[in-house]
């Protein structure tokens, strides 16, 4: 599509319906460790967080001391639910290819799950090569760092004004932002809730779909419109 060189997808909450799930692990071991919450306000909150940055937040708002070992916890309990129950979001290979696009994976997630996810779902061979995970990317930085978006275009040979990305969280799209990308929020997953288009476009998306099906539509209308003319 005229206007854009490259498509980027998040993976967790766009490519694979995995932060609902995510959300319920990280709700149970932060009530169990003294800080009670459901799993629907984690997903408002922390969604596009890292779990050691949620129990950092969680440490600094309620004065609560919580244990290294929850870091470990929390990894090998989501990986095993995650192989077994994880579900794709509807639409992936239709909008993947109908865009026409060379495309790629940015991701906090790590790329042994990242793959692991795909694999299961489907979709892995829509994306390999081209997966990112921020966990080996420079100095590490976590979105909304703009690290791994950065890699992703210069690995890809794409100057990042002609990247367009697909995110659910706000962590997300301000990390593409910050990289000189423009953004489509998508609010599909099973984690959304009410006020989660307004949040993605607070964060800087330039629009919101609920449906993969619709992406390749409008990549190609804001293909042809930037707010830089």
């Amino acid at each position: 599509m005229a206007g854009f060189d490259l498509i980027v997808f998040d993976c967790d909450g766009v490519l694979v319906d995995s932060e609902i799930i995510a959300a319920q692990v990280d709700a149970k071991l932060l009530t169990e460790a003294g800080y009670p919450i459901d799993a629907a306000t984690v997903a408002e909150r922390f969604s596009g967080m890292t779990w050691k940055d949620i129990l950092l937040t969680v440490e600094a708002e309620a004065d609560i001391p919580l244990q290294a070992s929850l870091l470990e916890a929390s990894e090998t309990i989501l990986d095993k639910k995650l192989a077994r129950d994880v579900k794709p979001i509807a639409g992936v290979k239709f909008a993947a290819l109908k865009t026409g696009l060379p495309r790629c994976v940015c991701s906090n997630s790590s790329p042994k799950r990242i793959r692991a996810m795909l694999k299961r779902t489907g979709d892995l061979g829509l994306f390999e090569p081209n997966i990112f995970s921020s966990r080996e990317v420079g100095e590490k930085r976590p979105k909304p760092a703009p690290d791994v978006f950065l890699h992703a275009a210069e690995t890809m040979n794409v100057r990042p004004v002609n990247a367009i990305v697909v995110e659910d969280s706000a962590h997300g799209v301000a990390g593409a932002k910050a990289a000189g990308m423009r953004v489509v929020g998508f609010t599909g997953a099973s984690h959304s809730y009410p006020s989660h288009a307004d949040t993605l476009t607070a964060a800087g998306a330039e629009t919101v779909i609920n449906r993969l099906v619709d992406l390749p539509a409008v990549v190609e209308a804001l293909s042809g419109w930037s707010d830089t003319f």
